[in-house]
């Protein structure tokens, strides 16, 4: 089962830059984790002006995996960045006979 992310501003980005920087280097560790893990299969930022940052896609049985991933972030724990978690079928998910 693939679950996807999208990460959107979260409601507390008032962190001074140190703080953000900390916290941005926190972010980028434990996405290493997951992917080292094979729990998260991708993520990246978007490079537009939108309304979501991000996308996380996680391999994994259900979603509160998913929630407990997303919990172990520290921007997502800071509250600089929010979330929306949707199944998702993806090209794993696809068997040619």
């Amino acid at each position: 089962q693939y679950y996807l992310v999208l990460l959107t501003a979260g409601p507390n980005r008032t962190q001074d830059s140190a703080s953000a920087a900390k916290i941005q280097e926190g972010h980028l560790n434990n996405i290493s984790r997951l992917l080292n893990d094979k729990k998260m299969v991708l993520a990246g930022p978007f490079l537009d002006d939108g309304l979501y940052l991000g996308i996380f896609i996680f391999d994994v049985a259900t979603d509160a995996e998913v929630y407990t991933m997303l919990q172990s972030d520290p921007a997502i724990k800071a509250g600089r960045l929010g979330y929306e978690i949707h199944p998702w079928y993806g090209p794993g998910n696809i068997r040619i006979k």
